[in-house]
């Protein structure tokens, strides 16, 4: 993966969703202890295996606010100070009461309306069952993280089947909360949706259903679309590195889909990927668009005697590259082809021009500094869009053009 060279982060872990930045309390909804299935706005899909978290922050606010009662403080509830431990003491009897309450909103009118109010609309109040489910399945899905990475341990074949052999497929709630937990922490789903085929006897979704699994392409989905929020942040300060290994992972749950399984243009699964794959799209075709003037913007010099350096626009020039060359590895799951493309020669043809153009303006002029830091970003652009040997080479170029 093409990813910023100042990056610390191991390339192949799996980018960990952020939360929303605010009140600590609904940031963290039930002190954690759902975590592992949280996901973030915009959800299209919704799967039961998952729960958006400001569904489940409103679910929390209600549940310590009208079950809980006098059992927990709800000041520590907004100001995030309590902790999973304090809510487990007291979790077993209220899970019971919130249960009392769901169950009387299906038998009563008043009462599913009462309720409907309290958990503040609709939306939240469909998936409290999901949010419910998630907090009596809590004690799997630290369990479910361990299965993820042991996963990744596994080498064989063999073990990944006898692995998902092991899921429990007759309870649908708590194997949808597992997969989508251990799912955060695979690295390769690749592997996984092979060893999912292999067990179903056929590439076929209706085949792949048959025989459980559905859970485990549901979960891929889930997670695939959990990449959106990442994708959002722009300006020459987004955390580019976070979106390009949102990008890589989009590819990689999206490819082990495409690659393993018979997707049908009618069928569930090719029609929610579809749709993800046109958001994913749609969210990174301004950034390509703005990759050339970026590029340009940033290498061009300035007028005679007012040239400086705008940090700013080099740093959104070089992340356009890392961008970029992020994309190349993973335009097979986009719907780019055209504007890549053509983005592609440009921004190359474009660069070597500037390059060139540095490098005869430095040789003219070896104590101008401001072309030779212009030039210092430039190379690092070309070792992102063509190769570090070409970089290379024009850092030799750039030597010999100050030593004269």
């Amino acid at each position: 993966m093409s990813i910023p060279a100042s990056s610390s982060v191991d390339a192949e872990a799996v980018p960990e969703a952020t939360g929303p930045r605010g009140r600590p309390g609904q940031a963290r909804p039930f002190a954690g202890l759902i975590e592992p299935v949280l996901v973030e706005e915009p959800v299209d899909f919704t799967f039961d295996g998952s729960v958006a978290r400001g569904h489940a922050a409103a679910a929390w606010v209600w549940f310590a606010r009208d079950i809980a009662g006098s059992d927990i403080d709800f000041s520590r509830v907004e100001d995030g100070s309590l902790t999973a431990g304090d809510l487990e003491a007291v979790l077993p009897q209220l899970l019971a009461k919130a249960g009392d309450a769901v169950a009387q909103a299906d038998r009563d009118d008043d009462a599913r309306r009462r309720l409907r109010v309290q958990l503040g609309g609709d939306d939240v109040f469909e998936r409290l069952p999901t949010v419910l489910g998630a907090l009596r399945n809590r004690a799997l899905l630290d369990k479910a993280q361990v299965f993820g990475r042991a996963i990744n341990g596994l080498a064989e074949e063999a073990g990944l089947v006898a692995a998902l052999q092991s899921m429990p497929k007759q309870d649908k709630m708590a194997a949808a909360f597992l997969m989508h937990a251990a799912m955060g922490q695979i690295a390769n789903p690749t592997r996984l949706a092979s060893a999912v085929l292999k067990i179903s006897g056929s590439a076929a979704e209706a085949a792949v259903t048959r025989a459980g699994f559905a859970p485990v392409i549901d979960a891929m989905l889930a997670h695939a679309q959990n990449q959106l929020h990442l994708l959002q942040p722009s300006g020459p300060f987004a955390d580019i590195d976070l979106v390009c290994r949102a990008l890589e992972r989009f590819h990689r749950l999206a490819r082990a889909i495409t690659s393993h399984v018979e997707l049908e243009r009618s069928g569930r699964w090719g029609m929610i990927l579809g749709r993800l794959t046109r958001r994913v799209s749609e969210r990174m075709e301004p950034r390509l668009r703005n990759i050339l003037p970026d590029l340009n913007g940033a290498m061009r010099r300035g007028r005679e005697g007012s040239d400086r350096l705008d940090p700013d626009q080099l740093l959104a020039a070089l992340n356009g590259m890392y961008l970029l060359a992020t994309l190349r590895d993973c335009k097979d799951s986009l719907a780019l082809n055209a504007i890549f493309e053509q983005t592609w020669l440009q921004s190359g043809q474009a660069l070597e021009m500037h390059l060139n153009r540095g490098l005869d303006l430095l040789r003219a002029n070896p104590a101008d500094v401001i072309v030779a830091k212009r030039l210092d970003v430039g190379i690092k652009m070309a070792e992102v869009r063509f190769n570090p040997e070409y970089a290379e080479t024009l850092r030799r170029a750039r030597a010999a053009a100050m030593k004269r």
